[in-house]
C-alpha cells in the first residue's frame, strides 16, 4: 500500500481513523461536484489573495478565509417581500414607495446581523430604478447553482462570475452564524491539493484569474453593488483541518491535465466552467476506487464497461449494471480490508506475550484507528480479535452513510451512471459528459476508435470490442455485441455534430472548439 502522510493532531477527537486514512478527510455524498467546485474556488480566492495559488506551503496545513456575503445571500435566497413589493410597483411605478415598503420588509428578515438592522441605503444609491433591482436580483436567482433545489437559503449559491460571487456554507439561525459542513464538506478542499500538489496549478492559474478572481464582468459587477462596499467585507476565520494522505498521485497530475486542456478550448469562460466541474467529478471517483483498490491490494485498473444506451435491453446493460456493483462494493471491501491488515504486523503478533493482550490491542487500535479510547470499557470484550470485529462493524456503518455513496452521487450527478429505462443502476454516460471527454481528448480530430482506446488507457471505460477482449474472452460476452455498442456511440456523437464519417471505413471524432497546437 501506497506511504501516507502523518495524521494531523487535531483529528484526535475523531470516533475513529478509517475511511479519512484512505481516501483524506474527506469525500462527501452530500457535496456535489458543482458545490465542490465552489467551495475549491472559495480556497483558491483566499489563497490567492495571499499569494499562495497552488502552492501548500507544506503537507496538510492549508488555511483559508472565505467570505460569508450576507448582505448578497439574504437578498437572492431571503427576500420573501420582493415579488409583493415590485407587484405592487408595476401597479404604481412610486420609486419611493416601493423602496420604502421593500426596505421596511426586508429587514424584518435579514438574518445573520447580530440583531442589527441591515443597512440598505447603498442599494438606492447603486440602482437607479427599483426595477432594475427587482431584474438584478432574479438574473442572479435564475443562476443558482444546481436550480430549483430544497436547500436552505444559506446553503444556496450562484455562478461564479467573480469573486464576489464566493462565500461560505454557513448555518444562520437569527443572529448566530455557523460554518457548515454539510454541503461544504471538505472535498472541494481536497480538490484544491490535488491540484496544487499536481504541480500544474501555474498553467491552470491564468484562467480563473482573468475569468474570477480578477473579474470585472457586468456579471460580476452586479453581484458586487448588491453588496455594501462593493462586496469589500472581512473574511471568515481561518479554515483548516484538511487531510489528502499522499504527496503525489498520477491522479492528480491527470485531473489537472484534463482540466488544462479544457481551459485551452475555444470556448467562453463561463461555457467552460461546466466542462471542469464534470471531468472533475469522473477524476474524483476514479480516486475513490483507485485507493480502495490500492487498499485491496489489487493491480488491476479500476474499469467501466459503459452501456451507450440502447432501444431495446442488451448483454451491455446487464455487463455494465454489474460493472457498477462490482465497483460499488470495492470501498466496503477496503475498509474492513484495511482494519484487519493490522493483525499481520509484528505489534499485533507480540500483543499475545503481554500480561494483558486486551489491553494492549487496545493501545495499538487507538494508536492506528484512534478507536477504542483508553477509557472506554472494555468489559464486554474477552479477545483482540473481538475489538477488531467490533471496529470493523463501526467503520462500516459510519462508511455506508456518506462515503459509500460518493460513487453513485457524484456518478449520477456528472451524467456517468443511470438508471434510465432499468431498475438496475449501470454506468450509461449522458450527452453532457460524452461532449466533455470530446473537449478533454480531442485535440481537433481523432480518429473513432483511437478515441475509445484513448477513453480506455486514461479513464477505464469499456465501449467497444477492441477494448472488450477480456470480457469478451471470458465468455460474458461476444464481440458483437461490444461492436454495436461502440455502433450506437458513433451515432450519437454525430447526432451531436461531434463525429464525421469521411468513408464507408474512417469515422473522425471531431473537437469544433479546439485551437491550433493543444
Amino acid at each position: 500500500m501506497l506511504k501516507t502522510l502523518p495524521r494531523p493532531s487535531a483529528y484526535s477527537q475523531l470516533d475513529f481513523w478509517v475511511d479519512e486514512a484512505i481516501w483524506g478527510h474527506r469525500l462527501y455524498d452530500e457535496q456535489t461536484p458543482w458545490l465542490c467546485f465552489m467551495e475549491f474556488l472559495g480556497v483558491l480566492n483566499s489563497e490567492y489573495q495571499k499569494d499562495f495559488a497552488f502552492n501548500e506551503q507544506s503537507y496538510n496545513t492549508l488555511s483559508y478565509n472565505p467570505y460569508s456575503r450576507i448582505y448578497l445571500r439574504n437578498l437572492l435566497f431571503n427576500n420573501p417581500y420582493l415579488e409583493v413589493v415590485y407587484k405592487d410597483y408595476e401597479d404604481h411605478r412610486d420609486e419611493k414607495r416601493a423602496w420604502e415598503e421593500w426596505t421596511k420588509l426586508a429587514q424584518q428578515s435579514f438574518a445573520g446581523l447580530n440583531n442589527e438592522y441591515p443597512n440598505l441605503i447603498y442599494l438606492q444609491s447603486n440602482f437607479e430604478k427599483f426595477e432594475y433591482f427587482y431584474e438584478a436580483i432574479k438574473f442572479l436567482q435564475n443562476n443558482t447553482i444546481e436550480g430549483e433545489n430544497n436547500k436552505r437559503w444559506s446553503s444556496q449559491f450562484i455562478f461564479p462570475y467573480g469573486k464576489e460571487c464566493l462565500y461560505e456554507d454557513l448555518r444562520i439561525t437569527g443572529d448566530k452564524v455557523q460554518n457548515d459542513r454539510r454541503f461544504f464538506a471538505r472535498t472541494g478542499e481536497l480538490l484544491y491539493l490535488m491540484l496544487s500538489r499536481s504541480k500544474k496549478g501555474d498553467i491552470i492559474l491564468p484562467f480563473f484569474e482573468s475569468n474570477i478572481l480578477k473579474s470585472n464582468s457586468i456579471y460580476s459587477r452586479l453581484a458586487r453593488i448588491l453588496q455594501p462596499n462593493e462586496g469589500e467585507e472581512a473574511t471568515l476565520a481561518d479554515m483548516k483541518g484538511t487531510y489528502l494522505p499522499y504527496e503525489y498521485l498520477p491522479e492528480y497530475s491527470n485531473l489537472a491535465e484534463d482540466w488544462i486542456k479544457i481551459i485551452n478550448c475555444n470556448i467562453p469562460a463561463y461555457d467552460t466552467i461546466p466542462h471542469l466541474v464534470n471531468i472533475t467529478g469522473l477524476h474524483m471517483i476514479i480516486y475513490f476506487l483507485n485507493r480502495s483498490k490500492e487498499v485491496l491490494n489489487e493491480s488491476t485498473k479500476t474499469h467501466f464497461i459503459l452501456e451507450i444506451l440502447a432501444p431495446k435491453k442488451t448483454i451491455i446493460r446487464e455487463l455494465a449494471s454489474d460493472s457498477y456493483l462490482e465497483n460499488n462494493n470495492l470501498s466496503r471491501l477496503a475498509i474492513e480490508r484495511y482494519i484487519r491488515g493490522i493483525k499481520e504486523t509484528d505489534e499485533w503478533v507480540n500483543i499475545s506475550t503481554f500480561a494483558d493482550p486486551l489491553f494492549e490491542a487496545q493501545k495499538l487500535l487507538n494508536e492506528k484507528f484512534l478507536w477504542p479510547s483508553i477509557k472506554e470499557d472494555l468489559s464486554s470484550f474477552d479477545s483482540p480479535e473481538e475489538l477488531i470485529d467490533e471496529l470493523v462493524n463501526k467503520a462500516i456503518l459510519r462508511h455506508k452513510q456518506h462515503v459509500n455513496n460518493f460513487h453513485r452521487t457524484w456518478g449520477k450527478e456528472i451524467g456517468l451512471i443511470s438508471s434510465r429505462n432499468s431498475q438496475r443502476i449501470r454506468y450509461a454516460p449522458t450527452d453532457s459528459l460524452l461532449k466533455t471527454l470530446v473537449l478533454t481528448n480531442v485535440p481537433e480530430r481523432l480518429e473513432f476508435q483511437e478515441f475509445l482506446n484513448i477513453l480506455n488507457i486514461k479513464y477505464g471505460f469499456i465501449i467497444g470490442d477492441k477494448e472488450a477482449v477480456e470480457v469478451t474472452s471470458s465468455g460474458q460476452a461476444d464481440l458483437e455485441a461490444f461492436s454495436d455498442n461502440a455502433i450506437r456511440l458513433e451515432q450519437r456523437l454525430s447526432s451531436m455534430g461531434l463525429l464525421r464519417r469521411l468513408s464507408d471505413a474512417v469515422a473522425y471524432v471531431e473537437n469544433p472548439f479546439a485551437k491550433d497546437g493543444i
